[in-house]
């Protein structure tokens, strides 16, 4: 959907985006434990594995960068998304390396970066009702904002224009939004952002539980609707095909089980599992230590 131009200069933008948040990881005076990091990230990407439905046979799905942002910390929540984002890409053939800067920086770099930020700008000196309230609107704003960006990013490649693709992308997202707001909250609710350096049963076994139990179960669930990209471009008329792909476990399915539910489980449960063990590594970067 992108042209080789805009690929390769997200791909630029990118690579500098997530190297000032390894540099800013390093300097951080509260960095999550290994543990920590390689949890909440495992249960980033297994959320993002549940399609739910929108409306018009529409579905959406958690990006999960206010999120990770909020348990985490701004450049911690960044490098989340990013592992995310590279083991979709490499294992699983979603999104494609040619789209990989495209992704890193709507999804990391403005959903879990810029998100983080307004999330933690407008959480400050708030309690109560208006700390949720203000966790809810930061969400739904990051998806907003990374529509928004996409829609910049197929305008410029001259896929299709502005005035037709940026209202559109606006305004289904927004609905997805809403589903964003209410998952972020809900898990804040079961890992408390207090917790953030603490490697107790809540700050570190929780995520790792419910993750493994959302890809290896529930994902099977999930709704096979169209994501809101997809529908936009399937309204618009710029949906193509998908070029063949070399994945390991193509469509989130284990080739050699079919395309059961067994297949989906098994592919999602090991998703969980080398997403934690790439985020443990990267987590190496900025401290030896299992605990903070």
């Amino acid at each position: 959907m992108i042209d080789g131009t805009v690929g390769a200069a997200t791909a630029v933008i990118a690579t500098f985006g997530v190297a000032a948040a390894i540099l800013a990881a390093r300097q951080s005076a509260d960095k999550p434990s290994v543990a920590r990091f390689a949890g909440i990230t495992a249960l980033v990407f297994a959320g993002q594995m549940m399609n739910f439905p929108v409306q018009d046979g529409t579905s959406g799905h958690l990006i999960g960068g206010v999120l990770a942002s909020l348990l985490l910390g701004v450049p911690f929540g960044v490098l989340s998304l990013t592992v995310v984002l590279v083991i979709q890409c490499l294992l699983f053939g979603d999104g494609g390396l040619l789209a990989l800067g495209a992704n890193v920086l709507t999804m990391a770099l403005i959903g879990a970066g810029v998100g983080g930020w307004l999330a933690e700008s407008l959480r400050a000196g708030k309690t109560g009702g208006m700390l949720i309230l203000r966790t809810a609107l930061a969400a739904w704003g990051s998806v907003v904002f990374a529509a928004l960006t996409c829609s910049v990013l197929l305008a410029l490649s001259g896929t299709v224009s502005i005035f037709a693709v940026l209202p559109a992308m606006t305004g289904i997202h927004a609905m997805i939004g809403v589903g964003e707001a209410v998952a972020t909250v809900a898990v804040l609710f079961l890992i408390p952002i207090r917790t953030r350096r603490q490697t107790d049963f809540r700050g570190v076994l929780v995520p790792f539980a419910v993750a493994l139990f959302v890809g290896a179960v529930l994902s099977q669930f999930a709704s096979g609707a169209p994501d809101g990209l997809e529908w936009v471009a399937e309204q618009l008329g710029f949906l193509k095909a998908a070029a063949p792909t070399m994945a390991i476990f193509p469509n989130y399915t284990v080739p050699w089980l079919g395309t059961g539910p067994d297949s989906a489980g098994l592919a999602g449960l090991l998703g969980v599992i080398a997403t934690a063990v790439f985020a443990g590594m990267l987590a190496r970067m900025w401290t030896n230590r299992t605990v903070v």
